[in-house]
C-alpha cells in the first residue's frame, strides 16, 4: 500500500463525518500530542470531503452525535 492510498486527518468533526460513510482503517498514535485517523481512499471519498468543507452535507444531528461519541472512545482507549 502507498501513502496515497489513504486519507489522514486529525480534525474531529471531519473524521466523525467521514466515518459515517467510510470505515476507519487505522488510528495513528505515533505523535503523542495528535491522533490521526486514516481512511482507505475509495470512490467518493474526496467528494465527501469537499462537500464537508462546503457545508453541503445533511446529516442527522443524533446520528452525528452518536458517531462522535464512538470516535472519542477510540481516542481515549489505549489500543
Amino acid at each position: 500500500m502507498k501513502i496515497n492510498d489513504f486519507f489522514s486527518s486529525s480534525d474531529l468533526s471531519l473524521v466523525t463525518t467521514i466515518s459515517l460513510f467510510y470505515p476507519i482503517d487505522c488510528v495513528d498514535r505515533t505523535d503523542p500530542s495528535r491522533i490521526r485517523f486514516q481512511f482507505r481512499r475509495k470512490e467518493g471519498l474526496d467528494q465527501l470531503i469537499e462537500s464537508f468543507w462546503r457545508n453541503e452535507l445533511k446529516i442527522s444531528p443524533l446520528t452525528y452525535y452518536n458517531q462522535l461519541k464512538l470516535i472519542k472512545t477510540r481516542i481515549y482507549s489505549k489500543e
